[in-house]
């Protein structure tokens, strides 16, 4: 594994002691400055795991420097791709001795996106064993689309409760017409992926079309693949008997963008932040606007102007306003958590319906101690009453977007705020705390006593 000095290889963590870490936040702080966004997590990690479908180089650029890239990198490299760092956020790979085998149980326990192998090893060597995959727990995350799609292109699949999903293609992936039981993001991201190097017409029915599928389907165009209908729910796939390599670079994170403009909102900073893509945010800028965040574009930029005056705007008939998630174009699920933080200092009520993942909004009680009002009717909603002047606290991070809408609470908070197992928010997020000093923000990350991974 070739990694540079930019970054030591990610160990096997039941080989490895984790170093544990904490924020200490000093809020009441206004976030004003310049910010360029980071590359998508969400894009990069099935990015990475397309190099396994070629033997020529793939080259990914703006691809963000966090937890979940690392591990993915470390089951890639696991298997035999040769991975190497050739600048900050520009990495090589390639998986010409890549071998469909040990894919390694403690990275895979790391992050979800580790089941992203399963579609590529299929279609290039008829074979792939993957372990359950981890991640947050935020709810039931159902395999079933998965293995559905590639039962459909011809695979037999045996799982196995112990040792995890034995996929078998001994006569090769065949094209096919098949629907989809829910818009399943990774789901459709293992389906293009393996009907890319599957020789014939695919169509995937229900479809995902989030920005960052999007993104996956131009890499795979750039690689020889034939995709019609990026960006809707019925994608046809033209398969190719090879693929070639590629230099792709990775869009912008809008969850990241609409995280700092929530930042920036709470605190009554300005905020520019560079280099987003308009088109991802149309429906952010909506919800966000429905509890008095406004943001405006300037070419290439976000804007958040300072000192705005948050303040729910209700629906029709003076009714109580209403923020629900959805599968793309409607609002991200990512984003539900950060919605209820700003909700939190916004005047009037709102109601989150996050329908998706049942855990996600079981964070609520941290910002409840924090002095938000907050009632959780059930595992899916939550009502919000607000602005409320909050105080610092000591919390833990229970997944990605929890810990940001935690930080988001602490630095406009009055007092400290500690924020532990930022192993989380590192995750998703690059950086995040030298970012946030840059932009006049209070953080600092301490060390905890080291424990076994």
């Amino acid at each position: 594994m070739a990694f540079d000095t930019l970054a030591p290889p990610l160990a096997s963590p039941d080989r490895a002691t984790t170093r544990m870490e904490k924020f200490v936040i000093e809020g009441g702080y206004p976030l004003s400055g310049t910010i360029a966004a980071a590359g998508n997590k969400n894009a990069a990690l099935p990015a990475l795991a397309a190099c396994l479908l070629t033997e020529e180089d793939v080259v990914l650029r703006n691809v963000p420097r966090i937890k979940d890239v690392e591990a993915m990198l470390g089951l890639l490299s696991g298997i035999g791709v040769s991975v190497e760092w050739r600048d900050e956020n520009v990495v090589a790979l390639n998986a010409a001795n890549a071998q469909p085998h040990d894919v390694d149980r403690a990275l895979a326990d790391l992050i979800r996106a580790s089941f992203l192998l399963a579609g590529p090893l299929l279609a290039r060597f008829g074979t792939a064993d993957m372990p359950p995959p981890g991640g947050d727990v935020i709810g039931r995350r159902r395999l079933d689309p998965h293995l559905d799609a590639f039962i459909s292109l011809g695979a037999q699949v045996t799982l196995d409760r112990s040792d995890g999903y034995r996929l078998r293609a001994a006569g090769g992936l065949k094209p096919c017409d098949f629907f989809l039981d829910e818009p399943s993001v990774m789901a459709t991201e293992n389906a293009l992926m393996a009907a890319a190097r599957t020789p014939g017409s695919s169509v995937i029915h229900n479809a995902a079309s989030e920005p960052h599928v999007q993104d996956l389907a131009r890499l795979l165009l750039q690689m020889g693949a034939r995709i019609e209908g990026i960006g809707s729910n019925v994608i046809v796939v033209h398969g190719q008997e090879r693929l070639g390599g590629a230099d792709y670079t990775i869009g912008a994170d809008y969850i990241e963008v609409a995280s700092f403009a929530a930042l920036a909102a709470v605190t009554g900073g300005e905020l520019r932040i560079k280099d987003v893509v308009q088109e991802d945010l149309r429906m952010t800028a909506l919800v966000f606007e429905r509890l008095g965040c406004r943001f405006e574009f300037d070419g290439n930029d976000l804007v958040v102007p300072a000192d705005q005056e948050l303040r729910v705007r209700n629906d029709a008939g003076d009714a109580i306003a209403k923020i629900e998630d959805g599968p793309w174009p409607a609002f991200p699920a990512d984003l539900t958590s950060i919605a209820l933080a700003l909700a939190t200092q916004s005047d009037g009520m709102v109601l989150i319906h996050e329908k998706m993942f049942e855990n996600r909004l079981f964070f609520v009680d941290k910002l409840i101690n924090m002095g938000a009002r907050v009632i959780l009717c059930d595992p899916h909603r939550a009502v919000v009453a607000g602005p409320r002047r909050l105080h610092g606290e000591r919390m833990e991070s229970p997944d990605i977007r929890a810990g940001m809408a935690m930080l988001i609470a602490a630095l406009c908070a009055d007092g400290t705020s500690e924020i532990g197992n930022v192993r989380q928010i590192d995750r998703g997020y690059e950086r995040i705390d030298e970012r946030l000093r840059a932009l006049g923000a209070r953080i600092e990350r301490v060390a905890t006593q080291p424990v076994p991974a």
